[in-house]
């Protein structure tokens, strides 16, 4: 098989929805948007929680207890393997060295190395984080894991 003989199962594909062709499809007048208002109109959209004015159910309830979304730390992920991938003259590898291969976005992320891949190399690595599978193949090719 191939691509060009695929073709949709039977009512897959839909005619868009006309609406405002007159009374008779069922979708004329309103079009289905109702009466008249602020939801009738077009861009008309009220955001979720919002109740008319009054006092929101989610102001109305005490809000407890703590959330880690705030203070978590997160970590720009790079693999054994994608380390193989900058260039061999290289022998110190750190945060500047991994943004400018594009491995990370910004060279002041955290970078925590995991141990997808193989690396043959000797290299020294700078990062916050190593995994145990990562540290070991670092260290087997001849390399250094550095927590900085």
């Amino acid at each position: 098989m191939r691509l060009n003989q695929l073709s949709n199962v039977k009512g897959a594909v839909r005619r868009r929805k006309r609406v405002g062709n007159g009374e008779g499809n069922g979708r004329g007048k309103t079009c289905g948007r109702g009466g008249k208002g602020q939801t009738a109109r077009s861009g008309g959209s009220i955001r979720p929680g919002f109740e008319g004015g009054q006092m929101p159910l989610y102001r109305k309830l005490p809000h407890r207890g703590f959330n880690n979304a705030n203070f978590r730390t997160t970590y720009a992920v790079v693999n054994v393997g994608d380390l193989e991938r900058i260039d061999a003259s290289i022998t110190e590898i750190n945060g500047e060295v991994l943004a400018a291969a594009g491995l990370v976005r910004d060279a002041n992320d955290r970078i925590k190395v995991l141990g997808d891949g193989e690396i043959t190399r000797a290299v020294k690595i700078t990062a916050a984080k190593f995994s145990n599978s990562a540290r070991a193949k670092i260290e087997k090719a001849g390399g250094e894991a550095i927590v900085a």
